[in-house]
């Protein structure tokens, strides 16, 4: 946490709190843990699925996973067309009308997720919905997610990480204030 020096998002939205979800990748009982979850509520939500599908950059290697794990086709979508070769969007083999579900590392507003949507859709899939690790639950995100009439499941939340941030130390009752400031209205807590 770091509100007098906050972090800067790529879509230049400034925030006291930062959460990684790559780091997760790098323990092997967070990472099959984050896997599994995400299995099961594939499992539980989805059961006619077809294909995975990641977005890039943050959800391939979970996306993968995920595909391994329910022994499934993989696919991912890039934040934008390739300006060489094929100039591919979706990466991968995908046959027109498959049921696709997609992975996704964190959700703030939901852009970058639901272009991803779209992309899968424009090529012709079937999206049945998006599962992500995170979300900071954004109103912003909430409506985009509803008008682009996309299923959106996540494992974890803002709310819970300040929770346990809380818990164990990393902040400090005296921050949860500026925190849940922050949450409410991104855009005009500094």
């Amino acid at each position: 946490m770091s509100p007098s020096n906050p972090f800067t998002w790529a879509s230049g939205m400034k925030s006291p709190i930062y959460c990684d979800n790559r780091k997760t990748l790098s323990f092997p009982e967070v990472r099959k843990h984050v896997c599994d979850a995400f299995a099961q509520r594939i499992k539980e939500l989805y059961p006619d699925v077809e294909v995975i599908a990641g977005v890039a950059t943050g959800a391939i290697a979970q996306g993968v996973l995920v595909a391994e794990a329910l022994n499934l086709p993989f696919v991912y979508v890039r934040a934008g067309a390739k300006s060489h070769g094929l100039e591919n969007l979706v990466e991968g083999h995908l046959e027109k009308g498959k049921k696709v579900v997609v992975i996704e590392d964190l959700i703030s507003t939901g852009g970058s997720s639901l272009k991803a949507v779209e992309a899968l859709r424009e090529a012709g899939s079937n999206v049945l919905g998006l599962l992500a690790i995170f979300t900071y639950g954004f109103k912003k995100a909430v409506d985009n997610f509803a008008n682009a009439k996309c299923e959106c499941h996540t494992l974890s939340s803002y709310e819970t990480m300040i929770e346990i941030a809380l818990e164990t130390g990393y902040v400090q009752n005296s921050e949860i204030d500026l925190l849940k400031r922050w949450r409410e209205n991104p855009d005009s807590w500094m």
